[in-house]
């Protein structure tokens, strides 16, 4: 029997619980040995939860208690939530640790992974990116044998569900934004998701475990969705395109450019489809070629499980450290400015009176009207600069937005 504990007894952290108490067989043959959960520790109380018995308060218990081997941090957050420190602590204490924890992982990942490895441990992380999908341990253990051109993702639930409902409702940003929160989607302050935070993180921890080398989230160019609106997927519509926020990874020569941000895409792109909730990641390889993983990106049992699924992994080797390839070593990042795509842009005012400026800014274009949209007009690009883009755009006046598109 392998004794296990879990820091946090939130959405999460109850759903670690359920998760080894409702599959308790299944659990207990994959790991090979019976998984016993000893403590739970939360500041809270829960009176008539079973997990009464078990509650503790003192993070000590765990610490000092030699029968606990593995540890569910499910806490959240990095130092308010002592979520660096009681990780740190339990590794050096020889104790394997599974988290769900995003922020930790793309701010200490590599420091808790050399930790772990000095102390015959694991740190795993499954469920920081993609919930329940599985995507960490393929990027470590299946697709080794490739060169990774490229990673894109839509990695955040909250935003997808908002874009989908703005593309297929003809509903504005606000409007969607409090239905999420209503239904639990979005948090009261949700700029972690709308702003792009969230994902930011994500494809961070993804970059860098398909390149072995450290991508601070601080230095990933990172756009939201708050500026898009119900206009835009009008637009949309007419060309047969729908708007994503990605999160992606892509080689530029001998450097990687990484960026979150609304990306406009057309039916035959792979993540076209991916609408709601979901999360979906698509990995592309030279050899391989494009694999998808698609999935319940958040929610209690879906993130729990991948947890498990850890802790399981954890059992299976407590004396002796899982490979992952992701080093101290910075990555180095293109500079987006040089990165080359098309641009669909809206302008003010009438298509006629400016035609001949923008054709001179920009060259070539095709110019996109959508039924129910007066006063303005939009166009799309040749493939271009970002920083071309820039200077092109600076001398048109009334542009009012502009989508990246692939």
């Amino acid at each position: 029997m392998v004794n296990v504990a879990v820091l946090g007894y939130g959405t999460v952290g109850s759903g670690v619980v359920e998760v080894i108490k409702t599959n308790k067989a299944i659990v207990d043959k994959k790991a090979g040995q019976e998984i016993n959960v000893k403590y739970v520790l939360d500041l809270r109380e829960f009176p008539g939860d079973s997990v009464m018995d078990i509650l503790v308060h003192d993070y000590n218990d765990i610490l000092n208690d030699p029968e606990v081997e593995v540890i569910a941090e499910v806490m959240g957050g990095v130092e308010p939530a002592y979520s660096y420190t009681f990780t740190k602590t339990l590794l050096l204490a020889g104790k394997s640790v599974c988290t769900s924890n995003k922020e930790l992982v793309a701010k200490h990942g590599p420091e808790l992974i050399n930790i772990a490895r000095e102390h015959n441990r694991n740190f795993l992380f499954e469920a920081s990116v993609g919930g329940g999908i599985p995507v960490i341990r393929p990027l470590n253990e299946c697709i080794t044998a490739d060169e990774i051109n490229s990673i894109t993702g839509i990695l955040n639930g909250t935003t997808n569900y908002i874009l989908t409902k703005m593309s297929k409702e003809g509903l504005d940003f606000d409007t969607v934004l409090k239905e999420a929160q209503a239904l639990g989607y979005a948090e009261r302050n949700p700029s972690a998701d709308v702003d792009g935070f969230d994902a930011c993180r994500k494809i961070a921890i993804l970059s860098s475990l398909a390149y072995g080398k450290s991508v601070n989230f601080e230095d990933i160019y990172t756009e939201g969705i708050t500026k898009i609106s119900d206009t835009d997927f009008k637009y949309a519509n007419k060309l047969g395109k729908s708007v994503k926020l990605f999160g992606k990874a892509e080689k530029a020569g001998d450097k990687i450019n990484v960026f979150v941000a609304p990306v406009m895409i057309g039916k035959d792109h792979p993540l076209f489809s991916v609408d709601g909730v979901f999360n979906a990641i698509l990995v592309n390889g030279n050899v391989l070629g494009d694999v998808m993983f698609y999935g319940s990106g958040a929610g209690k049992l879906p993130t729990a499980s991948a947890v498990v699924s850890d802790i399981v992994d954890a059992v299976r080797n407590l004396n002796n450290t899982a490979y992952v390839d992701w080093s101290t070593e910075k990555l180095e990042l293109a500079d987006i400015k040089e990165s080359e795509k098309k641009f669909f842009v809206r302008v003010s005012g009438d298509k006629a009176s400016k035609e001949a400026e923008i054709n001179k800014s920009f060259g070539n274009v095709e110019y996109v009207v959508a039924d129910d949209v007066n006063g303005e007009f939009a166009f799309v690009t040749d493939a271009m600069k970002e920083k071309d883009f820039e200077e092109a755009a600076s001398s048109i006046d009334g542009m009012i937005t502009r989508i990246r598109m692939e």
